[in-house]
């Protein structure tokens, strides 16, 4: 009895001493997250502005076809007409193992409804031309579609969409490639008032979509779109934009393209130097001795030509930081003197019109002189403003003297209204203010007969135009 007891807490002690360690390890597991891969940015894949076209029209490390026109801060893909294609590529093949591809773009157009729409491609080859959003049809690789379309009549667009081919699928245009999504989302991504953002990233096998809407200018309001597990995709390939239009049409513009090499945490990054081919390398520093070399030999000509110019300070030519502070300074105060000399004019201008102001009222109560003790206050206050007028005109070469006389002139204004006021009541005590005659009321011009038939008309009108533009939709409604 003794040795089955001692057993049975042998055994419980073992249980409880193996339960404790499994709780350390999931503690120990929770308290330790994933790390996150390592970002290397990738110039020779990306594209953004400004500058970003160079002279010659081109994008540096990629190619353009079709209808797409590069400018200094976007890559517009297609305009906003009808049956139009283009597409933008990289130059080189991509040999990641994890990327991510951060794409900045606007869909825009004039109707509540557009075409075709946009697509973001990683391709084992580059699909300049073709039916699928401007791109080759029957692909090997993996496309993103933002497409504006709704081709089934369903109204599940505009929609996001993950389409994976092995190079023997051909698009299903009648669907809107619902048929072979593997993932997809609901997003309208037409005609919002900050560019779509969306975030593509290969990792681990896992294909992932987060898009940020564009409602705000926050650039990190990303949302999760759908996810992708155990995609296989070319171990190289091209990276590529492609959009169309049909009988509706959009402007496709992208504003950026930015790829991301992921490197698993634990693992080295690749150098630099070691992606560059000694080729390459050698072909860079002979390019960069000839252009050196031309330099030097344009320098000795241009001192050959000019040989006065020798020894002369560089520094001459150019404005130096004090000369830059002098010349502001002149500058704002002949500013100052001319927004003076505005000023003086324009009160100027305000007393000569006083002065006619005060002649007018002169003559008008020297004419109805009815009081003479009122009418003395009154020829006394309208001195006062004569006195204060010539005050005022010999001193207006000072800005504070004229405004000081300008109010002066203002308060003895109002005294000779008060006094002129107080004489009109006590010679017209028993008048009664006269009015205006008030005008009769204007008869309304629409009855309520005429207003029930133009509502009639309106309503039939309206729907008319409904029923019109229900049938250009349909009539526009495109099938490849």
């Amino acid at each position: 009895m003794a040795v089955s007891n001692a057993r049975v807490f042998i055994l419980s002690f073992l249980a409880g001493l193996v339960f404790h360690r499994s709780l350390a390890n999931v503690a120990v597991e929770g308290s330790n997250p994933e790390e996150p891969p390592h970002r290397r940015f990738e110039y020779k894949y990306s594209f953004k502005g400004p500058h970003l076209s160079q002279s010659d029209g081109g994008i540096p490390f990629w190619i353009h076809s079709g209808n797409a026109i590069p400018s200094a801060d976007q890559v517009r893909i297609t305009p906003s007409l009808k049956s139009q294609r283009g597409s933008v590529w990289t130059k080189n093949k991509v040999n990641f193992e994890n990327w991510e591809a951060e794409v900045t773009f606007r869909v825009s157009g004039r109707g509540r409804m557009g075409a075709d729409g946009l697509a973001v491609w990683f391709t084992s080859e580059q699909g300049l031309d073709g039916p699928v959003y401007g791109a080759a049809d029957t692909w090997n690789g993996i496309g993103v579609f933002f497409d504006s379309f709704d081709n089934d009549g369903k109204k599940n667009n505009p929609a996001i969409l993950v389409v994976g081919n092995n190079g023997n699928l051909v698009y299903d245009h009648q669907n809107d490639g619902t048929t072979q999504a593997l993932g997809t989302c609901l997003r309208d991504f037409r005609n919002k008032p900050y560019p779509i953002r969306a975030k593509i990233t290969y990792y681990r096998k896992t294909l992932t979509v987060l898009i940020n809407n564009g409602f705000t200018p926050d650039k990190e309001d990303y949302e999760f779109c759908t996810k992708v597990e155990n995609m296989i995709i070319p171990t190289e390939g091209f990276f590529g934009i492609s959009a169309a239009t049909g009988g509706l049409a959009d402007d496709h513009d992208v504003l950026s393209f930015l790829l991301f090499r992921l490197t698993e945490p634990g693992q080295q990054p690749p150098s630099v130097d070691s992606e560059i081919p000694k080729e390459e390398k050698d072909k860079y520093q002979e390019e960069f001795q000839n252009f050196q070399q031309e330099l030097d030999k344009k320098k000795e000509e241009f001192q050959k030509d000019h040989p006065n110019v020798q020894g002369e300070p560089i520094d001459d030519l150019y404005e130096s930081v004090n000369d830059r502070e002098i010349r502001q300074v002149f500058e704002g105060q002949n500013r100052i003197h001319l927004e003076i000399k505005q000023i003086n004019r324009q009160l100027a201008m305000i007393l000569d019109e006083q002065r006619r102001y005060v002649s007018v009222i002169t003559d008008e109560i020297s004419k109805k002189g009815t009081s003479a003790g009122s009418g003395q206050v009154s020829l006394q206050s309208l001195k006062q403003i004569g006195s204060v007028q010539h005050q005022g005109n010999a001193g207006g070469a000072g800005t504070y003297e004229t405004i000081q006389h300008f109010n002066d002139i203002k308060e003895n204004l109002h005294t000779v209204k008060r006094d002129v006021e107080h004489l009109v009541q006590r010679n017209n005590p028993g008048d009664k203010v006269v009015k205006c005659p008030e005008l009769p009321p204007m008869p309304s011009c629409l009855s309520t007969v005429h207003f029930a038939i133009f509502v009639v008309i309106q309503t039939v009108l309206f729907f008319c135009y409904i029923m019109y533009k229900s049938q250009q939709e349909a009539a526009a409604k495109k099938f490849f």
